[in-house]
């Protein structure tokens, strides 16, 4: 087994040399241990070496920065689209200040199927709805999922416009067609060229190549690009080829559950605090909020995160990492004390106003545990409650019975919103100290 203290004792350059030939993240840590840079690689050990090759003195992208680095660390990928997420990710979390992309809220795109029209359309966006729709994505590059989707409209002939289609509406008889149905890239449902079923079947179809059903139709592409090519009309071929290309790219994307990006699913900010302060009777709205989770390593190591939402949206600056230092073993309770006792501790030196509302992520325990960490230090809480995952429940101090909004409430949403930010915060920082290395600065 590695003697990891020897490791530490091993110089940044010496240490990239033990990174594997795989995909990852790596991280670029000053003295202080703080990530000063970040980046992704197809192979880790070829890229983070190449920072200390003697080429990479006269780089003018790192030769500002470079001798900043006192340590190096990785994070695994399972392909190389899965390390650009990650990069972006920690990116937006950590704020390395030597990296200039990725800072700011910029999403990647989706391609996105309606489901609930007479004639579901399909489009890219950004700004992906969170009901009503099948998404894809999201997409590390842009200008490939367009491409892709010009495709698939030749293949596939769906609609891409806004309009609001009815099937049953006989006056969309006397619509005129876009051009895209002159060139026969749409059937154009707009002018009940195609009825509903059809349509529906060819989405269908559309759905099932996304998924991965889709070697039959390659096999044909690959085919008719052959015969094009035997009958020397080698700009028919060259279309077919790249339309194959594009195809391919459709897999080079996240998946959804793994990397959805919470920026990108929009909550009425006002509407869920205006639902907060109504369903939790407080006599103003709310402004603050701030959330916590814990997160364990190898059952081991236990880290905890807070973060902190303004006006109901992400304040970054406030986030913070806590590596448990008072339990020992796996102790949800305790560890949910220390770190609200640590919270409470660090806005008192501070001087700093406690959120209007403290969301714990949890049940009953879990809840208890935070209220008794503000008992132990002699302060009224603020409005505190949590919320259980899986039923969505809503427990306050003093109420047996939990609160129950209806899924679609947007208090609720705003709510999942703060504990899933403070989850996918606390994992990453669990990722990050895997081999008991802190990141960033403890509170």
């Amino acid at each position: 087994m590695p003697d990891p203290t020897a490791e530490d004792a091993l110089s940044p350059a010496e240490k990239v040399r033990k990174f594997p030939n795989t995909p990852g993240v790596y991280l670029m840590k000053d003295a202080l241990g703080r990530v000063i840079y970040i980046g992704k690689a197809k192979n880790l050990r070829a890229r983070a070496g190449s920072y200390f090759l003697k080429a990479a003195e006269h780089d003018k992208r790192i030769v500002g920065w470079i001798g900043e680095v006192a340590d190096v660390d990785h994070l695994p990928a399972d392909s190389e689209v899965d390390a650009l997420l990650m990069e972006a990710r920690l990116i937006k979390d950590i704020q390395p200040r030597h990296n200039r992309d990725l800072k700011d809220d910029k999403s990647f795109p989706y391609l996105q199927i309606t489901t609930g029209e007479d004639f579901p359309r399909v489009n890219f966006t950004r700004e992906p709805l969170d009901s009503g729709v099948k998404l894809y994505g999201p997409f590390p590059r842009a200008k490939s999922l367009r491409g892709a989707i010009q495709v698939l409209q030749r293949i596939f002939k769906f609609r891409t416009c806004s309009l609001d289609i009815d099937a049953d509406d006989p006056r969309w008889r006397w619509f005129r067609p876009c051009l895209l149905a002159s060139i026969d890239q749409c059937t154009a449902p707009c002018n009940q060229r195609i009825d509903r079923e059809t349509y529906r079947r060819d989405i269908h179809r559309l759905k099932l190549f996304l998924d991965g059903k889709k070697d039959v139709l390659l096999k044909e592409m690959n085919e008719e690009m052959r015969e094009a090519g035997r009958a020397l009309q080698f700009e028919k071929a060259a279309r077919i080829r790249d339309e194959i290309k594009a195809l391919e790219n459709i897999n080079l994307r996240g998946d959804l559950a793994k990397h959805a990006q919470p920026e990108a699913f929009y909550i009425d900010p006002r509407k869920g605090l205006k639902g907060l302060q109504r369903v939790l009777h407080l006599e103003s709205t709310p402004r603050t909020i701030d959330g916590v989770d814990i997160a364990h390593l190898g059952g081991t190591e236990t880290v905890g995160s807070l973060v902190t939402f303004v006006d109901g949206l992400p304040f970054k600056p406030g986030y913070r990492r806590y590596r448990i230092k008072s339990v020992a073993g796996i102790d949800d309770f305790a560890s949910i004390r220390e770190v609200v006792g640590r919270r409470i501790d660090g806005l008192r030196e501070r001087d700093e106003p406690f959120p209007d509302i403290f969301l714990i992520d949890g049940g009953k325990g879990q809840l208890g545990a935070a209220l008794d960490a503000f008992e132990a230090k002699g302060v009224q809480p603020p409005t505190l409650i949590s919320l259980a995952k899986r039923e969505e429940e809503i427990y306050v101090p003093g109420r047996s019975d939990p609160i129950v909004l209806r899924r679609r409430a947007f208090a609720l949403r705003l709510l999942q919103y703060v504990r899933d930010e403070a989850h996918r915060f606390a994992q990453h920082y669990h990722h990050m100290l895997r081999k008991k290395r802190v990141l960033g600065e403890d509170e």
